[in-house]
């Protein structure tokens, strides 16, 4: 059940993340803005929200470490619920942007907690198959929104999106806490959600970074080459007309198949890091492969943007790996903060993107930015530990 619940408060969680990158042209075209202003104004929401999850990440991440895994789980889910309805009602860009904000709070803590309690509830041998399909199944909630979206006007597609997560907060009384936390609970002495304790000491901060920016190329691929295809289909001359919402849609089916071919593998091969350094390649040469397309069809667009998804299939490993680094007392802080500092990411790597596309133009920009995001992780996966075996029963110690 912990799974379960997990798997779909995901999926609710993603559907009303990337549901503003699919209604991103239509919600800015009703406010009157039109050209270059879409993507302006679609990178200020775009960056509210990202900003959001950063103090959800560090809110929710504490939180779980002093009141429990359940408890921020359901919390995060009733908090975006509300906000994306309120996101339905909106009628300025200023009240848009707010909303954006507190929907980013609230879809900060869900993935985190929920990995955190699949991981301690789960034996060793088998938790990789548990975050494997929290982590499958949620991303298939992109799905749904391009769906929903391409059916539905864009308040109403908000206003589901809402009342979803409303309905799913009926299964917490089918949920147990994780006994680990539990135990940990009861045992005096024990600091909890210590965030500082992050940062006092060289090997646990630069766990903690490296943590981070393994996951970063993903977000690159879904904050610029995603969010913004329409953009890139015109500039690499494909043949007709590229819509945002099937770009997030086939990029997430791909995440789909790639969590679960990563999360399998990981459980074949015994090891996270083997993984990861496979997709990571994969993704270098999906980005190459979107920028090398020239002038083909909308329809192999979509198909690229897919093998992009695919390839970015390691986030579920990507968090699983975080939450194993690190002891009870500090677990839920790292969970919930890392994948969304990954996310808040997207904050800087859209501002180098237009900075740098102002220089070298867009594609020429936007694989300056992603040669240093891909740079990056490979260097930070390297420094990493393998923690396939590892118990995780036990405690971060820290004056």
């Amino acid at each position: 059940m912990p799974v379960i619940v997990a798997a779909l408060g995901y999926f609710v969680d993603i559907y009303d993340l990337v549901l503003f990158s699919i209604v991103r042209v239509p919600s800015l075209k009703s406010f009157g803005l039109g050209g270059k202003e879409l993507i302006d104004y679609g990178v200020f929401l775009l960056n509210m929200q990202m900003i959001g999850m950063l103090v959800g990440g560090i809110l929710w991440g504490w939180l779980g470490d002093k009141k429990g895994r359940l408890k921020i789980m359901f919390a995060s889910i009733l908090l975006y619920s509300l906000a994306n309805i309120a996101n339905g009602l909106v009628t300025t860009l200023p009240a848009y942007a707010v909303l954006r904000f507190i929907a980013g709070v609230g879809l900060a803590g869900e993935l985190g907690a929920g990995i955190t309690l699949v991981s301690e509830v789960l034996h060793t041998r088998i938790r990789g198959y548990g975050t494997m399909l929290v982590a499958s199944i949620g991303v298939s909630g992109a799905i749904l929104a391009n769906y929903v979206a391409n059916t539905y006007e864009w308040h109403n597609a908000f206003f589901i999106g809402g009342g979803l997560g409303l309905l799913l907060l009926a299964a917490r009384v089918k949920v147990a806490e994780s006994g680990m936390f539990k135990k940990m609970e009861e045992k005096s002495g024990v600091s909890r959600g210590n965030m500082f304790a992050l940062f006092t000491d060289r090997g646990r901060f630069l766990r903690y970074i490296n943590s981070i920016m393994i996951g970063v190329p993903i977000w690159f691929v879904v904050g610029v080459l995603i969010t913004f295809s329409p953009e890139f289909a015109v500039e690499l001359g494909t043949t007709g007309p590229v819509s945002a919402g099937n770009a997030v849609m086939f990029c997430y089916l791909g995440l789909v198949f790639g969590d679960l071919s990563s999360g399998l593998l990981s459980q074949l091969l015994q090891s996270r890091k083997k993984v990861i350094l496979l997709f990571m390649l994969l993704t270098v040469v999906s980005i190459a492969l979107y920028f090398l397309q020239g002038n083909r069809t909308p329809q192999f667009f979509y198909a690229v943007c897919t093998v992009l998804g695919f390839s970015g299939g390691y986030w579920a490993i990507f968090v699983t790996v975080a939450a194993e680094q690190f002891g009870t007392n500090l677990r839920a802080t790292v969970a919930t903060t890392v994948p969304n500092f990954v996310r808040g990411m997207v904050v800087p790597i859209t501002m180098l993107f237009q900075f740098s596309k102002g220089f070298f133009g867009l594609e020429s920009g936007a694989l300056l930015v992603g040669a240093l995001c891909i740079s990056a992780a490979f260097i930070s996966l390297n420094s990493l530990e393998e923690t396939f075996h590892k118990d995780l029963d036990y405690y971060e110690e820290f004056l």
